[in-house]
């Protein structure tokens, strides 16, 4: 098959699944054209069966805003016809899936065009639930041929927020077992901590701070803060203004991941929100025990005390103790850390969940 591929190429869940599904697709002998103004982040363009087309979005005085959707449909259209495309897969409701729906409709004198939408989180419990957004987010999902959440909670408050008449399946997020493994030999230096985000609010950053901070108390320890976004300068002076500034390391934004993540011991992921919990999961392959919060469907990845450990979002405290008891518990981390491992192979790699996705866009070519 040949599919189109809509995300967001900026660092954020919803930008890495659709790339690492795309990869995984090409891997399969599909060809997958990712359509987006930038190339994603994680993209090797090298791959065969793997093509990248830029959507380039015209100025005008008259425009307040670039018409970025516009652009994106009309470039969707472009692509589909150019090079037969056989559907469109977007990630991210708002706006790819109107955009997509805008495609089809060009299109559809001459050929179908399906698309499938695959919801991810924020773009139905935050951005999708704005009243200016709330009435075409609805729209645009509803007339997607498929639609797919990544996890079960994410799916019912689809269903809670926007009373959707069609099937909604779940097909949770992935991971390649053969790139996310654990480190053959003991990582050297300190033990780490690490955390992995785009820095935005809703990631709680300064969580991890504030955990380190109280962790050094008791345990020399190292914090890897991978990433960038808004929250990197406000992480940063409050590692300063709690003195721990030399134990915190601020990488930036990385592309390998696979091979930072098994240097870890544990994995923070302190979030206000997680739909599912990517970076959770990329550190359970590496058998690097994630203390998360408990919230959205994290649940539905950890269970508490047996892969990882789930605690109050805000609760610094609980998540100190649970750091520090893995520090000082050997045994016990291995034991999590092997579990968390065999969760990640056994029920989230790519073998078993790829070709659910083949299978959904099999249905919609009917």
């Amino acid at each position: 098959m040949k599919i189109g591929i809509t995300c967001y190429p900026t660092y954020g869940g919803s930008g890495i699944v659709a790339t690492e599904l795309g990869m995984e697709l090409a891997a399969r002998g599909h060809e997958a054209h990712f359509i987006s103004y930038a190339p994603p982040v994680r993209l090797l363009s090298d791959m065969d069966r793997v093509h990248y087309h830029e959507v380039e979005v015209s100025t005008y005085p008259l425009f307040a805003y670039p018409p970025y959707c516009l652009a994106l449909a009309a470039r969707m259209a472009d692509v589909a016809e150019r090079y037969h495309l056989d559907l469109l897969h977007v990630h991210y409701a708002v706006p790819h899936s109107v955009s997509a729906m805008l495609a089809r409709q060009m299109l559809a004198p001459v050929r179908r065009l399906p698309f499938v939408t695959t919801l991810h989180g924020t773009d139905i419990t935050l951005v999708g639930a704005e009243p200016a957004y709330f009435e075409i987010t609805k729209f645009s999902t509803q007339a997607s041929d498929a639609v797919t959440t990544v996890s079960d909670y994410l799916k019912e408050r689809t269903l809670e927020v926007f009373q959707l008449t069609s099937d909604i399946e779940v097909i949770p997020n992935f991971i390649n077992s053969d790139l996310y493994r654990p480190a053959e030999q003991p990582p050297a230096g300190p033990p780490k901590l690490i955390h992995i985000s785009n820095f935005r609010p809703v990631k709680r950053p300064l969580d991890c701070i504030r955990i380190a901070a109280q962790v050094l108390r008791d345990h020399t320890v190292e914090l890897w803060m991978v990433g960038d976004g808004p929250e990197r300068g406000p992480a940063e002076r409050l590692a300063r203004e709690l003195g721990i500034e030399r134990s915190v390391v601020f990488l930036g934004k990385q592309n390998n991941i696979e091979r930072l993540l098994p240097q870890a011991l544990v994995s923070l992921v302190p979030s206000d929100h997680e739909a599912f919990g990517l970076a959770a999961l990329e550190a359970m392959a590496c058998e690097v025990v994630p203390v998360a919060t408990r919230t959205g469907g994290v649940g539905e990845l950890i269970q508490d005390g047996e892969n990882g450990f789930l605690e109050p979002v805000g609760d610094i405290d609980s998540q100190v103790a649970r750091v520090k008891l893995l520090l000082e518990d050997p045994a016990l981390r291995r034991r999590m850390a092997k579990r968390a491992g065999e969760t990640a192979r056994v029920r989230f790699a790519t073998t078993q969940i790829i070709p659910r996705y083949e299978e959904v866009y099999r249905r919609v070519l009917g």
